[in-house]
């Protein structure tokens, strides 16, 4: 998440947005290029200064990005507190963040990314912090900001119950790599690489009458600072045969839209 938003610097690769590569963007391009891309992060709490009013939190990125519009700083930030539901604004805005629950600390940080109106926020397992009693109250919030603001989410999350809420299309990564990219019904209906497989085969079944048909990974993850060499996955997939453990697979196309990184892909279509 912080490589896709050039927080940290890649060291291999291309980081695409607006048709531009991010990587080669210099530091004074970044800069006016930043309202447009925000991050919500998975704490709140870390991620609010705790001697800021959330006023002074939510307005500081405003500051930043537009000068122009100080004047109205006050009214910005009244309206943004309203919108994520921190409702009456005036209740919440010259508190801080102890002062709050962990749910409208997350409220908060939602409303900081969209005070500069961006195109673009990436959010880092947004709600794992929150008690679950609020989690499904946040994913409403954000879709429904996504359909108001227009806005785009890459959105990091290990919950495929939550991607499948929030999402439109879905990437699958395992131990750094990309392995399926497609929409969500193509994900979710027809799953391709065997990893995938695993993982919509490891979801519970409420049901004790029906058995699982699809074979769970065996064996521990392996180290992803030393990483297998061939295909990442291969020694602990049930299909991998010498090839797996000796290439690694590329990203192909296997539908419109859908790209998969398996040697074998064409049998499991």
């Amino acid at each position: 998440g912080r490589l896709a938003l050039r927080l940290l610097e890649p060291t291999e690769g291309q980081v695409i947005f607006d048709n531009r590569d991010l990587t080669v963007y210099t530091k004074e391009e970044l800069r006016r290029l930043r309202s447009r891309m925000q991050v919500i992060f998975q704490d709140p709490m870390a991620s609010l200064n705790p001697r800021m009013t959330l006023a002074d939190a939510v307005a500081h990125p405003l500051r930043i990005h537009h000068p122009d519009k100080i004047e109205d700083q006050e009214q910005i930030v009244h309206d943004v507190f309203e919108d994520v539901g921190l409702i009456p604004p005036q209740n919440y805005l010259n508190k801080y963040p102890h002062q709050i629950s962990g749910g409208q600390r997350q409220r908060v940080v939602i409303a900081r990314a969209l005070v500069t109106e961006p195109d673009l926020i990436l959010a880092d397992e947004p709600i794992a912090m929150a008690d679950v009693s609020v989690r499904a109250l946040l994913l409403d919030l954000m879709k429904r900001l996504k359909e108001e603001h227009n806005l785009t989410y890459l959105f990091i999350t290990h919950d495929l119950a939550t991607a499948k809420y929030i999402c439109d299309r879905i990437g699958v990564m395992y131990l750094g790599k990309m392995v399926e990219v497609g929409t969500l019904e193509q994900v979710y209906s027809k799953p391709i690489h065997p990893y995938t497989q695993a993982l919509m085969a490891a979801v519970p079944i409420p049901d004790p009458t029906r058995r699982r048909t699809q074979p769970l990974p065996q064996g521990e993850i392996p180290s992803p600072i030393n990483p297998p060499s061939g295909c990442r996955f291969h020694p602990r997939c049930s299909y991998a045969e010498d090839i797996c453990g000796r290439d690694e697979p590329e990203l192909k196309e296997i539908d419109a839209d859908h790209t998969v990184a398996c040697h074998f892909a064409e049998r499991f279509v």
